[in-house]
């Protein structure tokens, strides 16, 4: 069987990468796990990856601060969603909690809020025991944290 894959070559895939991490950013892993789908062999794939480090194409520092950015504002996730997201990503610990480190309190919470009293709005009874339960489950799905859910419910 004849495979459709074109075969890319070191300097090409370079450049396609480059191309790519121009337009959005993007992490070491996502950058290695798209070299090995092409078929680049692992001594060029981390020549490549270097090249990309050291001319600021990919930092997984700046990836990280942009994806908690994106997820805490526009997808409306918590602390526990993006750090769990990040993770898979293959991400270091301190990246990550630096990142984390820069959300700010006062909008998170103003974001749980908004998505508690959105939920709230869809029951009849929102302050019934099964609704508020409903809700505390909404809200952990989304990745925040417990007593932060809490705390935004008793206020509601």
């Amino acid at each position: 069987m004849i495979s459709s894959r074109k075969i890319i070559t070191p300097d090409k895939a370079l450049i396609r990468l480059e191309e790519l991490c121009a337009r959005a950013e993007h992490c070491s892993y996502e950058i290695m796990r798209k070299l090995r789908d092409w078929g680049i062999s692992s001594g060029d794939a981390d020549a490549i990856l270097m090249s990309l480090r050291e001319r600021r194409f990919v930092d997984d520092s700046r990836f990280a601060s942009s994806f908690v950015r994106d997820r805490y504002r526009y997808a409306r996730w918590g602390r526990i969603k993006i750090r769990m997201q990040l993770r898979a990503k293959h991400i270091a610990a301190e990246i990550i909690e630096e990142a984390i480190a820069g959300i700010d309190e006062d909008e998170y919470r103003a974001i749980l809020t908004a998505l508690v009293k959105a939920k709230a709005r869809t029951f009849a009874d929102p302050t019934a025991y099964e609704s508020r339960t409903k809700i505390f489950r909404f809200a952990l799905n989304r990745g925040f944290e417990s007593s932060e859910i809490s705390c935004c419910i008793a206020k509601i």
